[in-house]
């Protein structure tokens, strides 16, 4: 079954929805620049309120492998995604700190971007099309991937059962796609892990 990631969750009432989904993932996202960004401290309180049943992941993009790792042993997250400009001596600095398994993001935008991604020595990738702005890349670009791979980018729940019918993503991911007026919207919320879940139990 294709698993669920609901990225970008902010709020105590975020939190309370995807108890009731039990989604696989939740993201905080630790970049300050996201208008989506929650303080460490934020994101311990919701943490503690969030089902042993979700994993969190945490997103960061150029942090200090010191930092990310700290917050790794605080047990803040479970995963770390990474989405900024990180490369294979990142990844090196960041297993020496910790062993808490990584997910590197790649914004596909062709060919290249593609085998890029398909060379990451992380323990998983996400591909997206951009960083949350809701916009899908050419699907056609992931036409003979053998490597399980997080897809992102413009996913809803009116495409997301199409998505997983063509593609067979180990897993989806959504932020935008489950927000009205920039706030998670608690039916958005359950219209997509149920379009999710109705597909993959067909």
């Amino acid at each position: 079954m294709t698993k669920v990631k609901l990225c970008g969750l902010s709020r105590p009432e975020d939190i309370e929805t995807a108890n009731e989904l039990l989604p696989d993932y939740i993201g905080f996202v630790l970049v300050p620049a996201s208008r989506r960004y929650v303080a460490p401290e934020q994101a311990a309180r919701l943490r503690a309120h969030l089902s042993s049943r979700i994993r969190a992941v945490g997103v960061f993009a150029d942090e200090e492998p010191e930092k990310v790792a700290a917050l790794c042993r605080r047990g803040l997250i479970d995963l770390i995604q990474l989405h900024g400009r990180e490369d294979e001596e990142y990844l090196d600095r960041l297993r020496r700190l910790t062993q808490t398994p990584v997910i590197q993001a790649y914004r596909i935008r062709d060919a290249e971007c593609m085998e890029r991604a398909l060379r990451s020595s992380a323990e998983m990738i996400l591909l997206d099309a951009g960083a949350g702005e809701g916009l899908c890349f050419d699907w056609s670009l992931l036409e003979g991937i053998r490597r399980p791979y997080f897809l992102a980018g413009g996913l809803d729940s009116s495409n997301v059962a199409g998505a997983i019918r063509k593609l067979a993503p180990y897993a989806v991911d959504v932020s935008s796609g489950i927000e009205t007026g920039g706030k998670k919207d608690r039916k958005k919320m359950h219209a997509f892990v149920r379009a999710v879940r109705e597909e993959t139990v067909q």
